[in-house]
């Protein structure tokens, strides 16, 4: 009997070291590779346009790319104009005026053709706003505000033996939900950083919008879908001060209890920005939800 529970007792503890040698592999690898990448999705800046693909996609000029596309959607506003114009004759039905069209259309015609400069002075003023409040941290802490300096600081508050790691105890839990929280941040952020690909592709079609009064909705909804997803990367700037500027020369529960609210505030900072001034959601776990709704 006593050899039945020892034989038990022996099977139990080599599963719990299989799977703790298995999570602390893993966790390793996370740290390893996960929190340079955290850093290039969060903070996006002027770089963003180094993808060839990208702008031969969107246009070098107004002869190619979705720019060419544009300028015929263009055109062939004005010919629908024309012919609405001189309908409205035999109607008598009431339009905008020849001039107001005209100048609108001149307007927003140059904003069509000049969208990735547009789109540049946005992403640019926004990385300046983000690194501003990094650089006032850097100087009032003494350490770079990113991702990679996190994981550091967070190492230090949550110490976990890496020959001695234990997910069952409450320093291996901690450090379970944080690799988890990162990677979560991980998909949220790669999510954040395709979405604002695609309203810069969209900038062109946006301003054509401006030029028909019933269609200018479209423009209103992109541009506050775009500001709101460029509005995160400085909340998430000063959220990481926050972070930073906690004790973590202390160990304490308190302490490791305050660093997971603070991952879980950064996992949750697009949807108060989402809630602030709207837009839409990146937070994968919610999207999941969404989905997982609509096939019921």
């Amino acid at each position: 009997m006593e050899e039945t529970i020892t034989n038990a007792a022996n099977i139990s503890q080599i599963i719990i070291d299989t799977i703790n040698n298995i999570l602390s592999t893993l966790f390793s690898s996370i740290d390893n590779s996960v929190y340079d990448t955290l850093d290039n999705l969060a903070f996006i800046d002027v770089r963003i346009f180094t993808d060839s693909f990208f702008t031969k996609v969107f246009g070098y000029n107004s002869n190619n790319g979705l720019l060419i596309i544009a300028n015929s959607l263009l055109l062939a506003v004005c010919l629908y104009y024309c012919f609405k114009l001189i309908y409205s004759y035999f109607s008598g039905i009431s339009i905008e005026r020849p001039y107001q069209f005209v100048f609108k259309l001149l307007i927003f015609g140059i904003f069509i053709n000049c969208s990735y400069f547009v789109c540049e002075f946005f992403i640019y003023f926004n990385s300046l706003i983000s690194e501003a409040i990094r650089d006032v941290g850097k100087s009032l802490i003494g350490e770079e505000i990113c991702f990679s300096s996190l994981i550091e600081n967070l190492n230090s508050v949550i110490t976990v033996d890496s020959t001695n790691f234990n997910v069952f105890s409450f320093d291996g839990l901690l450090r379970s939900l944080v690799s988890v929280s990162f990677i979560n941040l991980l998909f949220s952020y790669s999510l954040r950083y395709i979405m604002i690909k695609a309203l810069m592709l969209l900038t062109p079609f946006a301003f054509l919008t401006l030029i028909n009064n019933s269609s200018s909705w479209f423009f209103k909804s992109w541009l506050k879908i775009f500001l709101s997803l460029l509005f995160v990367q400085p909340f998430i700037s000063i959220i990481l001060l926050i972070i930073f500027s906690l004790d973590f020369s202390s160990s304490n529960i308190a302490t490791k209890i305050l660093c997971i609210g603070s991952i879980y505030a950064l996992i949750r900072a697009n949807s108060y920005v989402q809630h602030f001034i709207g837009g839409i959601s990146t937070n994968i776990s919610q999207n999941f939800k969404l989905m997982k709704g609509r096939i019921k």
